[in-house]
């Protein structure tokens, strides 16, 4: 009842705020709103006066700076969600900046001394200002005590930020769990999904042990590759709220006049950028998803190194086919084929014939053709592809809005070192490679093996299933499944507790919830 309670007011302290930037029911939407939230729009107070020229999206972008580091995250998460907020408006959140003043040098320091257990001399010979700060932590350039010491980067976690997360990724979820109790769009828009996507973003984010192992893992699965290079972790001087890791001497990405001053081709670079993100993604099934110029850099080898690992994106096997197949097909303008694989991973009914699904994906690939290759992107195919989708009654997929997501920032990334940049050719080897690895003749070797290991598997298991299913019969010949006595007594008190705060919180969370995702019901 408590938590309830708290999740109702820190959800009325956002609406009013939202409110107060003509971002929570917009005077664009007022007219298209239904009267309980033209209600809400009255209740929770009129806009300031100087937010009214800006737009929609810009005044939503304000109001989330306003709020905090868990607002800019989850307008930075809607702003890869256009099909929940429009297109104007995940491009107006794009611009929402993660940065925000340093803390104090001296409280970076306490929180090392209280990290280790040990005074800040124990562990670096130097420790200088922060370099960068954001809304989660701050970097630090800093010498180790080793002999010869070593030059570091040391991220320091912002004090107090791991409760503030909490406490707002307790009200979203609570927002979104209602919405899609009483919304049938909220639950096509899967808003629970979301925010647990944020929540899951986030839980990496804050514990930077998390975020060494990442990084670790990523160095792991490409230090075969060449061209790529992740820094080294210094586990000795990582926690949960510290992480320290090797400097890198670079040149960075955002700047192709300092690349082609230390001799690196900014075309070059451009390439690796797209080629080593695809092979993350289709190889491996794991990716770094915050390419942008700010965490890039090429070393003096002419290497591309990434840092801060803190987003990470997986894609399961059965994903990252369906991925590679969807490309696949449209570099050989096979739509057929595309709409297979769409049927064939369970994410289109087959109430929808085929024919017709293909036809549309035609009309979404062939404007591709025969453009200048600066004009072909397939991060907007990708957009595309999922706004297509949706008409055929398909649910995103959290895995791909991440992976699309990533693909828009490197995109951007390469054609800002090559405004030419061929981005389907450059991308034709990866997945080429991929589709023999996969479906090639040694690929089905590999398969049977598999399935061999598979059933020898089953075989073991087989004596306990035959139990497991003898003991269910009995019980069921008895006069049912039998639970547990506590068990039924938790189920007993969730169900009264669930009865007691839905009267209590339905007419506060009417407004103040459905009134949060405004934007993603209009």
């Amino acid at each position: 009842m408590a938590g309830t309670l708290r999740n109702i007011g820190r959800l009325f302290h956002a609406a009013r705020i939202l409110a107060r930037h003509d971002a929570l029911i917009p005077r664009e939407y007022t007219d298209k709103a239904p009267p309980a939230l033209k209600f809400a729009r009255i209740f929770f107070g009129r806009a300031r006066t100087e937010d009214t020229a800006s737009s929609a999206g810009t005044r939503l972008a304000l109001a989330l700076e306003s709020l905090g580091p868990a607002y800019i995250k989850l307008g930075q998460v809607l702003a890869t969600r256009p099909d929940v907020i429009g297109g104007d408006t995940a491009k107006a959140l794009e611009t929402l900046q993660d940065r925000l003043a340093p803390f104090a040098t001296e409280t970076a320091k306490a929180e090392i001394e209280k990290a280790f257990d040990c005074p800040l001399d124990r562990l670096f010979l130097s420790f200088d200002a922060p370099v960068a700060a954001a809304s989660i932590a701050q970097v630090h350039f800093a010498e180790t005590t080793d002999e010869p010491p070593r030059r570091v980067a040391v991220k320091v976690l912002r004090p107090g930020v791991e409760q503030e997360f909490a406490r707002d990724l307790s009200a979203f979820a609570f927002a979104a769990r209602w919405a899609e109790r009483f919304s049938a769009e909220a639950r096509r828009l899967r808003l629970v999904a979301l925010v647990d996507t944020l929540a899951a973003s986030v839980a990496l984010e804050l514990d930077l042990r998390m975020e060494a192992a990442a990084a670790s893992e990523l160095a792991e699965r490409t230090k075969g590759d060449q061209g790529f290079r992740v820094p080294d972790v210094d586990w000795q001087r990582t926690a949960g709220h510290v992480l320290t890791t090797e400097w890198i001497d670079g040149t960075p990405v955002r700047d192709p006049d300092a690349l082609t001053a230390a001799g690196h081709d900014p075309k070059n670079i451009a390439l690796l950028v797209i080629r080593h993100f695809l092979t993350q993604a289709l190889r491996d099934g794991f990716f770094h998803a915050d390419m942008h110029q700010g965490n890039m850099f090429v070393d003096p080898e002419g290497r591309l190194v990434v840092v801060d690992f803190g987003i990470m994106g997986r894609l399961d096997p059965a994903m990252r086919r369906f991925m590679a197949e969807t490309l696949a097909g449209f570099l050989a303008r096979d739509y057929r084929r595309v709409a297979e694989v769409h049927y064939e991973a369970g994410f289109v009914s087959r109430s929808h014939p085929v024919e017709l699904f293909a036809q549309a994906l035609r009309a979404i690939g062939e404007p591709i053709f025969g453009r200048q290759a600066g004009d072909v992107s397939m991060a907007n195919l990708l957009q595309q592809l999922f706004d297509t989708t949706r008409r055929f009654d398909m649910q995103l997929q959290p895995q791909l809005v991440l992976l699309q997501k990533t693909m828009v920032v490197v995109e951007g990334v390469a054609r800002s070192l090559d405004p030419e940049f061929n981005i389907w050719e450059a991308s034709r080897p990866v997945v080429e490679r991929w589709m023999v690895d996969q479906m090639g003749p040694e690929a089905r070797l590999r398969d049977a093996a598999e399935g061999m290991n598979a059933l020898g598997r089953l075989a073991r298991e087989l004596p306990q299933l035959l139990r497991n299913a003898e003991i269910v019969s009995a019980m069921l010949a008895g006069g049912g499944l039998r639970l547990h006595p506590e068990t039924a007594l938790q189920i007993a008190e969730a169900q009264v507790a669930r009865t007691r705060h839905t009267r209590i919180a339905l007419w506060i969370v009417t407004g103040a919830a459905l009134g949060v995702i405004a934007f993603g019901v209009f």
